[in-house]
């Protein structure tokens, strides 16, 4: 399977802990392609349907549904959780991202 940043695809969370984001859901792919081919384990972020606007969701449309981002729920999953690929996020969703990924993480 090829992954690549900025696909989304369905993963198995569980188990988690206290307030992790659990169940089997989309992901998005942050971790970049070189990581991703040659490491057993990619990072995600994982998405939700029911959010709030924070600072550090984005809002994107999937599947003719409108979802979040959790970009302070990443995390870093051995790729033996991922069930699918499901698409990935179009351009003005990739800049977005970019964009949050370093306001939050960066300085």
């Amino acid at each position: 399977m090829e992954l690549e940043q900025y696909q989304i695809i369905l993963v198995n969370l569980d188990p988690t802990i206290g307030s992790e984001i659990k169940k089997t859901r989309p992901c998005v792919i942050i971790s970049p392609n070189e990581m991703n081919k040659y490491l057993r384990t990619i990072m995600v972020a994982p998405m939700t349907t029911t959010s709030r606007k924070y600072p550090t969701r984005i809002e994107v449309k999937h599947e003719r549904k409108i979802g979040w981002i959790v970009v302070d729920q990443v995390r870093t999953i051995d790729k033996q959780r991922i069930i699918k690929i499901l698409g990935r996020l179009s351009k003005p969703e990739v800049k977005e991202l970019k964009f949050v990924i370093k306001e939050t993480f960066v300085d």
